[in-house]
């Protein structure tokens, strides 16, 4: 009998990413990606020819990529502790402070439409509809129906591998990967700036820079410029 994890498995090897979107993820700003997730239904009949096809839409939300460190991603919350383990083990053979780069993605599912015809069929006109609208940021997808989140799951990892060897290019011929003497990368200490120009201006509470600040390991050097924002907010 199959496992779960067999299933999760099984449904990432024969997920096909049919279309890449035409533009890589920004190094510098959010990219929405639309996607149209194809299955079949689970509840179709072996051998039996009744066409019908299950289109899923929604976005893939991918937040401006953060420059980060081994020693930061030990601090994040949400990790496991195998995780964590990780992030030490990558610590030990790089260093604390060797930069990389951190996605983050949220789904927003749209709408699901049963369709009677196949998905070879809705798969054409779908391509067709994108090149006139000229979307440069749209997927599909064919997946596995009872297991749909797996199959965004691998477009997501391949989006973030075509996109990443750009992305470093980006930030490294900006020098936003230089390392300061207590560890912090450049883009990190831009990132604080910003934030507090956010808190100035009312579009962010202060925990998020609280937040920021700690994770760093510098509220304490930043603390009377924080408290001064509060004050004057």
């Amino acid at each position: 009998m199959d496992t779960y994890i067999d299933r999760i498995e099984l449904a990432a090897k024969n997920t096909l990413i049919l279309r890449l979107p035409k533009q890589k993820l920004s190094a510098f700003d959010q990219t929405n990606i639309k996607y149209y997730m194809i299955t079949e239904p689970i509840y179709k009949e072996p051998g039996i020819n009744n066409a019908e096809t299950i289109l899923r839409q929604g976005y893939v939300i991918a937040e401006k990529p953060r420059i980060v460190t081994p020693y930061y991603l030990s601090r994040l919350e949400g990790f496991s502790s195998e995780a964590r383990n990780y992030f030490n083990r990558i610590s030990e053979m790089y260093g604390a402070d060797s930069p990389g780069i951190y996605y983050t993605y949220r789904n927003e599912s749209r709408e699901l439409s049963i369709i009677p015809d196949t998905p070879d069929s809705v798969v054409d006109k779908i391509n067709k509809d994108i090149e006139v609208r000229g979307e440069n940021l749209s997927a599909i997808i064919l997946g596995i129906d009872d297991l749909w989140d797996v199959s965004l799951l691998k477009f997501i990892y391949e989006i973030t591998r075509s996109s990443v060897d750009g992305n470093l290019t980006q930030f490294e011929s900006l020098g936003l990967l230089n390392i300061d003497s207590a560890g912090i990368p450049f883009e990190a200490r831009l990132r604080i700036e910003e934030l507090f120009d956010k808190l100035a201006l009312g579009e962010i509470s202060p925990n998020v820079l609280k937040n920021e600040l700690k994770y760093w390991g510098l509220f304490e050097i930043y603390q009377d410029q924080f408290l001064t924002s509060l004050r004057s907010g």
